[in-house]
């Protein structure tokens, strides 16, 4: 599956079939949300926090592209992520773009 963050795949036609999304929930369980707030005090990188990002993204492509995979996409375009707090220490990461079909492999 090729994944892009542009709207078209150079020297491909592309035939575009559907807007195509993965999201989830996450949160840190109350003990490392506490040691991150007490990191806020001194200040730096709330590395659990990172972790916890990049474990979002990650999973929110990976659903996305498995509805990408279920419409026979070749690959999905114009990828975009957004992420918002859900509460406190939770946070909702979504992926989204349209899915294609590659015309001239």
């Amino acid at each position: 599956m090729i994944i892009v963050n542009t709207d078209y795949i150079s020297g491909k036609e592309l035939e575009m079939l559907a807007l195509v999304k993965g999201s989830t929930i996450q949160s840190k369980h109350i003990g490392k949300d506490f040691t991150q707030g007490l990191k806020t005090l001194v200040g730096g990188e709330l590395k659990e926090y990172t972790q916890m990002m990049n474990e979002a993204r990650a999973l929110a492509t990976e659903r996305m592209v498995a509805e990408a995979e279920a419409l026979g996409a070749d690959a999905v375009v114009n990828v975009r992520y957004a992420s918002s707090a859900v509460m406190q220490g939770a946070a909702e990461v979504i992926a989204y773009g349209t899915a294609v079909k590659i015309l001239n492999k």
